[in-house]
């Protein structure tokens, strides 16, 4: 293989480093491997464009996308998932000898140099092959569709099922996701592969959920649950699978009545990734919900507040007392936020002391109290005792009673900075939350800096995304007058987005800060519309005005940011 074979494609695709592609070819070809996927993986060349250009010069068709499947069964009893997954090549159709005619199987692959693949086919099947080229995505999205993540193990774990999988050690190498474990613990290696790929694609959980017929697992990408292709017949290794991920987190196997709640600490491409893991019993037996967190590190920029939020949230910062409150429902963010301002504010000279339920990251230098019911460690006793520790910032994970609230604001009364979060649907609901729970309103006023609610909302795949008109009624949903920043974007979705046309996630804010007059106001408890009136005066933006900034800058859809700031009938009837 010469370097002309791979640089001439390259050209025609618009390769912007000619010259690092060649140093590519060479090292593979000292190496006697196919440069394929160090190409690819070099990111000098767009994929498609290259393969496709390669495809013309080797004189092999390329299919752009592959023809709907409707021979699935067919083909994976022809071709097993060893030979596909293992060489990652992809059956896309079968006829079977009829008369005179011979049959034929035709595969696709992104790599016609790979010998290995092609012996392999040669020497396992019996039809005539026909080979065609198509992208490297294609092949890895398809193969999924066909066989499920953990085919390729499926079958070694079915011949092995006089092994006892309940009662398989949990050593180390169980927690480390890229492990090449042996066929005897197959079983370790498939509940891996369903990890890996929630991984591979920024899931933020897994959920194991047996049904009466089948077990189904799925995964939650950009805040949407997604069904994966799973082997057939994985119903008969529900209970191992179940078992394999108690052992992981250190759970009680025997124990299948009640709830319980374990971690696991794994390492993933040479990084920690704090899993937390619950188990529910249900009428088909235990269903498990994985949460992946990242032990990332965490600072304003990547939060992606506008300017005049951030500016907002930086002089709350400096502040030496009070409570800055961060409200909204579950999953939208809340703890990312309150870590990221922890982070900005742990330096050597601040003692910083959480309690929290659960501990979700671990930051250097915070002292971090999980919450223990069962021995008495609630919110309200950690608090008090923490107190006493002289600390100078306190974060309390959630104020859910009277009595959390009532030590927080002491605390924040007697010089301390305290940050916690309430569950609202609006900045100005943690007003009448914290009344609601019994807090005498001139408290609030005397001892809340500010409330910061927040939402999640999905950001434009930045590799489909493309300039579209707005519609009137989209304008008017959001309140902005038509005239105003006609430019947004809209993604079609393409193979690196799913053909979801979305890819990562940001939040969206509302931050109205407790000034002198909007703390008189709350005081003498004014309806929540006059503070409404008194918080605009003074600068505040609501949610939804935030959120067509981020349209305006291209980040998100006027549709996620109607479908987050939704909170009332008015917005949907």
């Amino acid at each position: 293989m010469t370097a002309p074979l791979f640089l001439e494609p390259a050209q025609v695709a618009g390769c912007t480093d000619l010259d690092q592609l060649a140093s590519v070819v060479k090292n593979a070809s000292q190496l006697q491997r196919s440069p394929l996927n160090d190409i690819l993986d070099a990111g000098v060349v767009s994929e498609d464009a290259y393969l496709a250009a390669l495809a013309e010069k080797l004189g092999f068709e390329f299919l752009e996308e592959i023809p709907d499947l409707d021979q699935v069964e067919k083909i994976r009893e022809v071709c097993g998932p060893n030979i596909a997954l293992k060489h990652q090549i992809l059956p896309i159709s079968y006829r079977a000898a009829e008369g005179d005619q011979e049959g034929e199987i035709v595969f696709a692959t992104y790599d016609p140099f790979d010998l290995i693949a092609r012996q392999a086919v040669a020497r396992e099947l019996t039809v005539p092959v026909k080979w065609v080229m198509t992208s490297r995505r294609t092949v890895y999205d398809s193969l999924r569709g066909i066989y499920g993540v953990g085919a390729d193990v499926f079958e070694k774990i079915l011949d092995g099922r006089d092994l006892d999988f309940d009662n398989l050690e949990s050593g180390d190498e169980a927690n480390v996701i890229d492990e090449d474990l042996d066929e005897e613990a197959s079983v370790i290696k498939f509940v891996n592969q369903i990890i890996r790929e929630a991984l591979d694609i920024s899931a933020t959980d897994i959920h194991v959920e047996p049904l009466s017929d089948h077990l189904r697992i799925r995964y939650r990408v950009d805040g949407e649950l997604i069904d994966i292709a799973v082997p057939e017949n994985i119903k008969a290794l529900q209970s191992s699978v179940i078992a394999r991920l108690k052992i992981m987190s250190k759970l009680d196997i025997a124990e299948k009545r009640l709830p319980q709640d374990g971690r696991i600490n794994l390492q993933f491409e040479g990084r920690g990734i704090d899993v937390r893991v619950a188990t529910v019993p249900t009428v088909e037996g235990e269903s498990v919900s994985l949460r992946l967190l990242n032990q990332e590190r965490y600072n304003l920029d990547r939060l992606g507040m506008v300017d005049h939020v951030r500016q907002k949230v930086e002089k709350l910062l400096n502040l030496s007392n009070g409570i800055i409150l961060i409200t909204g429902p579950t999953g939208s963010g809340k703890s990312t936020s309150l870590y990221t301002f922890l982070s900005e504010l742990n330096k050597a000279e601040t003692r910083i002391v959480t309690i929290e339920d659960p501990v979700e990251n671990k930051l250097p230098g915070v002292m971090q109290i999980a919450v223990r019911s069962e021995i008495g460690l609630t919110f309200a006793s950690g608090l008090r005792s923490v107190l006493r520790a002289d600390p100078n910032i306190v974060m309390v994970g959630e104020i859910r009673d009277l009595e959390t609230a009532e030590i927080a604001i002491r605390a924040s009364l007697t010089g301390h900075l305290v940050f916690s979060t309430l569950h609202t649907n609006d900045a100005l609901g943690g007003i009448s939350r914290l009344v609601d729970m019994g807090v005498e309103p001139f408290l609030v006023s005397a001892s809340v800096r500010a409330f910061i609610a927040q939402r999640l909302v999905r950001k434009l795949c930045e590799r489909c995304k493309a300039p579209t008109e707005i519609a009137d009624e989209d304008l008017r949903s959001l309140g902005v007058e038509k005239g105003i920043g006609q430019l947004v974007y809209q993604s079609k979705g393409c193979e690196y987005c799913r053909n979801t046309g979305y890819s990562g996630r940001l939040a969206i804010y509302e931050l109205v800060a407790l000034t002198k007059p909007i703390q008189d106001l709350v005081s003498h408890q004014a309806p929540i519309s006059e503070i409404n009136e008194q918080a605009k005066k003074e600068g505040y933006v609501p949610m939804r005005e935030y959120g067509w900034m981020k349209v305006l800058e291209g980040v998100t859809s006027v549709e996620e940011v109607i479908s987050a700031t939704s909170s009332d009938l008015g917005d949907v009837v």
